[in-house]
């Protein structure tokens, strides 16, 4: 168990920085409102998670402590967004609209009001 736990630390310490250098990166060369560098890192997170577990999928083309690493490690620490795109996925391929609709639909309507109460708490205080 430890030794998954520092592969995926690992990991995610690169997944991290390059989220950090390149959302930043692209919030400073283009110049608008919108979050263009979330946005990206985003999908391109969805985009290298995809690759990723394409890769582990096909028979003994990854190792289990590689798909640690580069899925849970840089993907997550990219993005969690790409695990979210993920599991999302992962419920449509199995048709299973229901828990797909509650999941995305809870996942962004919470999440949104758990960012308003914790800003909303730090500003009572």
């Amino acid at each position: 168990m430890l030794k998954s736990v520092l592969i995926a630390g690992a990991g995610g310490f690169l997944g991290s920085a390059l989220r950090f250098i390149i959302s930043r990166y692209i919030q400073f060369t283009v110049d608008s409102v919108f979050p263009w560098g979330t946005f990206i890192v985003n999908i391109a997170g969805s985009f290298m998670i995809g690759i990723f577990l394409g890769i582990s999928e096909k028979a003994g083309l990854m190792s289990p402590e590689w798909r640690i690493f580069f899925t849970i490690g840089i993907c997550g620490g990219f993005t969690t967004f790409s695990s979210f795109s993920n599991d999302a996925f992962i419920l449509l391929q199995n048709k299973e609209l229901l828990r797909f609709a509650g999941y995305v639909g809870f996942s962004f309507s919470l999440g949104l009001v758990a960012v308003f109460l914790g800003r909303a708490l730090i500003k009572l205080t």
